[in-house]
């Protein structure tokens, strides 16, 4: 019997000592991460030319490179005019080594160098991990070639003072219907600007924040009419009037004073210390300004006086509900001529992974381009989303020509500059 009971002790002892090493193995795998492909002993330097005044974010990135890679160094230079001097800087002796590229670049003739210098990063061969990458903001090309790759994405929605809102015993609105009766409940409640936003411009001002995403779920699932939006056919003005009657409904409703929202000086600064002013339950912006907001905490007396709780949530234009309008922000090209081409891919498979995109996008303050938005609560609810009301114009190809039009559309109709029916027979006339 006692022989009996030791042989049932050490097969189990031998099947949990099993159990462990699978477990340790498991792990092991688990926790492998990103594995050096090159030698990591080799000095090198790799140029990243952009348009931001500084890129701290990258620097952090690249210091987590370091830890592989100590020899190598980076080198970021801000390149003024950008997007006309790109190609000119890929053309000289000092070309960089990865660079800022733009979807909207692509099939025009005059930016033909930033997209020609782009390799391939769709090439199976560079490792890169694409597939963590939400596949609505990537490129769609001719050819199936990837000229860039999204390390940024952006949106537009409202930065949301969630204080005000227990405070006050409400619920954040995610229809039109319980957007116009928050707006309502505020004001009873002795709020005089429930929703604010920027005003002044026509390009990024509330009115194309707001009804963007309305408008490109007007448009989404009808390819004839994104052909004649993006060939500027006069007819198709026809398609921006249910966008421009909600915009009107939207005046008329009382959500905004545009008196008011008029004394913000610009769409970035002066909506941020507007917001933190504390009396704003919610200010309409973009992904870029909500970048911005963590270093103007310090920067706004009211704020430092009586900080509170905020995120970052879709506009509910629809009855139905919000609509997530997903584009990519920031998109990195590797110059397929690059001195230091095999070390400028290493490290791009490096970035290009679910951790270190998030990582750098929660240190710039900006939405990851990663599947999974749960990690970051300023940006989470974009991620609840339905995937039926995420948007994306590199899905169904919406080119800048037609929101230009889109947006003095709206802007004329919100303003009062311009009746509904003006604005859509001018379709394809409207100037940046």
């Amino acid at each position: 019997m006692k022989k009996m009971v030791c042989m049932i002790l050490a097969v189990l002892m031998i099947l949990a000592g099993l159990t462990a090493c699978g477990q340790e193995k498991q792990e092991a795998v688990t926790e492998e991460g990103f594995k050096p492909s090159l030698d990591t002993s080799v000095k090198s330097q790799i140029k990243v030319a952009g348009n931001y005044d500084n890129f701290e974010a990258l620097e952090t990135e690249f210091d987590r490179f370091n830890e592989y890679y100590p020899n190598v160094e980076l080198m970021f230079t801000k390149v003024d005019d950008y997007n006309n001097m790109i190609g000119t800087a890929l053309n000289g002796n000092d070309a960089p080594d990865i660079y800022v590229n733009n979807s909207w670049m692509y099939g025009r003739e005059q930016y033909k160098s930033s997209i020609d210098h782009a390799e391939n990063l769709a090439d199976p061969a560079l490792g890169l991990d694409l597939d963590c990458i939400r596949s609505n903001i990537i490129l769609n090309t001719e050819d199936g070639t990837l000229p860039m790759v999204p390390v940024f994405s952006n949106t537009y929605g409202m930065l949301v003072n969630k204080d005000l809102f227990e405070k006050e015993g409400l619920s954040v609105p995610t229809t039109y219907q319980e957007l116009v009766e928050v707006c309502n409940a505020f004001r009873e409640k002795g709020y005089k600007n429930p929703m604010m936003g920027f005003s002044n411009e026509e390009t990024t001002s509330l009115f194309t924040l707001t009804m963007y995403p309305f408008f490109c779920a007007t448009v989404a699932d009808d390819a004839e009419a994104v052909k004649k939006l993006n060939a500027l056919d006069a007819s198709a003005g026809e398609y921006m009037r249910p966008t421009l009657e909600k915009m009107e409904q939207f005046i008329k409703d009382g959500c905004v004073d545009l008196d008011a929202c008029a004394e913000i000086e610009n769409n970035y600064d002066a909506v941020i210390l507007r917001f933190f002013e504390g009396d704003v339950p919610m200010m309409v912006c973009s992904g870029d300004a909500v970048s911005g907001t963590r270093k103007r905490e310090s920067r706004s007396e009211a704020f430092i006086a009586n900080p509170f709780a905020y995120t970052f949530v879709p506009i509910p234009m629809s009855d139905e509900g919000a609509y997530f309008l997903d584009m990519p922000n920031l998109q990195f090209s590797v110059n397929k001529d690059s001195r230091n081409l095999d070390m400028a891919n290493e490290f791009m498979r490096f970035l290009i992974t679910s951790p270190e995109l998030n990582e750098m996008a929660q240190n710039k303050g900006l939405m990851s381009p990663t599947k999974d938005l749960s990690f970051n609560d300023m940006y989470a609810a974009f991620g609840d989303v339905p995937e039926s009301r995420v948007l994306s114009p590199e899905v169904f190809g919406l080119t800048d020509d037609a929101v230009i039009q889109l947006r003095q559309a709206v802007y004329g109709v919100g303003t009062g500059a311009m009746t509904i029916d003006d604005a859509v027979a001018a379709y394809g006339t409207f100037t940046q």
